[in-house]
């Protein structure tokens, strides 16, 4: 039998030179012949274009839109997607996540609102005033709650988080560093110390789809200003302890009595770790381990609780390095209020 081209007809013994080759491009109405370079400008400029429909769409002023990176805008577009999945029309009213800025004036810190994944879903605008950050340069640290904290909380923050949602309602309380701008830690020596409390809110449908579809709610309130490397004037908030390299105390500065309670006799020979709250025990070894395994002049830092005589607990700021010789652990602990 013999078989002939779809082409021009003739039988393929006879012709096949009018195939076309292997690989080779077969022009058609819908996908004409074009450049490699041409073809890419297009799409760039496709794109453009739709993120500037995308940009004009965010809920923000028109002079920081024009301020807005194509990364910036996907961070925000992404914000607002994640809220409207969260908080959809005819649900809950997503309005009452975006306070009037005089009332957000009066609050003590800043609302943030996550995912039960800890992916971002609101930070209220005064969240500037705190950690020198607007929304827009937040975003660009990560999209998640986890890439504001100190990295040291990651692992102990969402343990947190996963036993709160399963207990929706139920409250969850933390304090970690957050990351800040530039002219803040220039300015403070540091990143800033914030309290967070918070909790999963019971959202409306079946169990699963209710659990899967939790938000976290939260106030983020600042602690006491941190102080800076050569700030005298802060030494009324500190004291000093010395050491062995097991964390049992060696010595500890007259202070300690104004801030804990406890003599100094009482806490020689104790070990440190006796004092610490159990949620922070974790933290604490992190440090220690990074402080005998790091270079001598160092000098490792924490927000812990610390058991005070009278049963309740302190809130510190705790900076760990070797002595000189290596043989001793410093810390050096700031009072948080």
């Amino acid at each position: 039998m013999t078989i002939f081209c779809s082409h021009c007809h003739r039988p393929l013994q006879a012709e096949m030179s009018c195939l076309p080759k292997r690989g080779a491009q077969v022009p058609s109405a819908s996908k004409p012949f074009r450049s490699t370079k041409s073809a890419s400008k297009a799409r760039r400029d496709q794109i453009n274009v739709e993120l500037q429909a995308l940009r004009s769409l965010l809920p923000i002023s028109a002079r920081e839109k024009e301020r807005l990176s194509y990364l910036h805008t996907m961070a925000l577009v992404c914000l607002q997607l994640r809220g409207a999945q969260l908080f959809p029309p005819d649900g809950a009213p997503p309005a009452g996540l975006a306070p009037a800025a005089e009332l957000l004036s009066l609050l003590p810190g800043f609302l943030l609102v996550c995912a039960a994944s800890g992916k971002l879903v609101y930070v209220s605008e005064n969240v500037a005033q705190i950690l020198g950050l607007s929304v827009v340069e937040l975003l660009a640290q990560g999209d998640t709650v986890f890439d504001l904290l100190d990295e040291r909380m990651h692992h102990d923050v969402h343990k947190k988080l996963l036993l709160a949602q399963e207990a929706p309602g139920s409250e969850v309380t933390f304090v970690s560093e957050m990351r800040t701008s530039k002219a803040f830690r220039l300015q403070h020596g540091g990143n800033r110390a914030v309290a967070v409390r918070g909790r999963f809110m019971a959202q409306r449908g079946p169990p699963p789809a209710a659990a899967s579809s939790a938000a976290f709610l939260a106030l983020c309130t600042p602690l006491a200003r941190l102080p800076a490397g050569g700030d005298a004037g802060s030494r009324d908030d500190l004291f000093q302890s010395t050491h062995l390299l097991d964390m049992t105390f060696a010595d500890v500065t007259e202070s300690v009595t104004y801030h804990l309670g406890y003599r100094r006799e009482e806490l020689v020979g104790q070990s440190w770790y006796n004092l610490l709250h159990p949620e922070d025990a974790n933290l604490a070894a992190a440090q220690h381990r990074a402080t005998v395994l790091g270079a001598g002049d160092g000098a490792e830092a924490a927000v812990l609780r610390v058991l005070r005589r009278d049963w309740t607990w302190a809130w510190l700021r705790v900076s760990a390095r070797r002595d000189g010789r290596g043989h001793a652990i410093i810390c050096t602990s700031h009072c948080l209020r």
